[in-house]
């Protein structure tokens, strides 16, 4: 057996730490988007209007965001757990966080806030 084709001891411990720190970002990110609609309750007709249009863009943008996530999530946690694919479990372990704060901005600059 080569180093590279070896075992990983703690080959475990980035998607881990990634994954702790994801989901619940991921959660609280989920329940802000869905209790954003009453932004604007008491918004008149046309800035509720507004609003109402990108928000039916916007939150399923961010849900398709959040399948991404979860895929990086999966993908970090699918690599062999070899030497070799240290660097890119490590790559997507740090990703996978990143890109909820990149969902969670994009969800923010799509959405016309009252």
């Amino acid at each position: 057996m080569t180093p590279d084709t070896a075992r990983h001891a703690r080959a475990f411990v980035a998607p881990l730490v990634s994954t702790v720190l994801t989901l619940p970002l991921a959660a609280l990110g989920f329940f802000y988007a869905g209790l954003s609609p009453m932004a604007c309750d008491s918004c008149g007709d046309a800035a509720n209007d507004r609003f109402d249009a990108s928000y039916e863009v916007a939150f399923p943008v961010f849900g398709f965001g959040l399948l991404v996530v979860l895929a990086v999530l999966v993908a970090a946690w699918g690599l062999p757990w070899q030497r070799r694919y240290a660097a890119a479990r490590v790559w997507l372990a740090v990703i996978a966080p990143a890109a909820v704060v990149f969902d969670w901005i994009a969800f923010n600059g799509l959405v016309d806030w009252p």
